[in-house]
């Protein structure tokens, strides 16, 4: 499992990487007005007909929701999500576990129960219709429209972990 885990943070962080070239390759190609940058002979999955400075900003907005909702299960879990430190350090750990475990079961979940029908109907309505980006940026854009879906079911795969943790916590104390 926590090998996994290392892998999946590894893999986040060449896309940060891959996010910051992407950058750089924008502003650069921007500066010296090149584009498009690369032009294909017929249509390739997901890059269209050729790379553009839209399909670079695509791509960017891409890798960004990749690596901010992708890990956001595995923050909560680890507990490195931000919170009022301030009120919040001064409760005893019984009372920190309850608000949590509140706080997951009223408010997460019931917006998980009514996000990721939506989420997944967002997706699937990008795939049955071909979307693709209207101003030469990439074609296929319902690849990344299921990272909604995925991020946040694994999110909230982390919640009901994290409840369950603290409910059984709880009645241990």
């Amino acid at each position: 499992m926590r090998s996994l885990g290392q892998a999946m943070l590894n893999a986040l962080a060449v896309l940060l990487i891959a996010l910051m070239l992407c950058v750089v390759l924008q502003v650069a190609c921007s500066f010296f007005d090149i584009n498009p940058l690369i032009t294909f002979g017929q249509s390739v999955m997901f890059l269209g007909k050729g790379i553009t400075l839209n399909s670079l900003l695509d791509l960017q907005w891409h890798l960004f929701a990749l690596i901010c909702l992708v890990p956001s299960g595995a923050v909560l879990i680890r507990d490195g999500h931000v919170r009022v430190d301030f009120i919040y350090a001064q409760l005893r750990p019984g009372t920190r576990r309850g608000i949590d475990g509140a706080g997951h079961v009223i408010f997460a979940l019931p917006f998980f129960v009514m996000s990721l029908p939506a989420a997944w109907d967002f997706a699937m309505r990008a795939y049955r219709s071909g979307e693709g980006s209207r101003n030469g940026g990439l074609d296929d854009l319902w690849l990344i429209k299921l990272v909604l879906p995925f991020g946040l079911g694994l999110l909230a795969l982390a919640i009901l972990w994290e409840a369950g943790r603290l409910i059984r916590g709880q009645r241990a104390s």
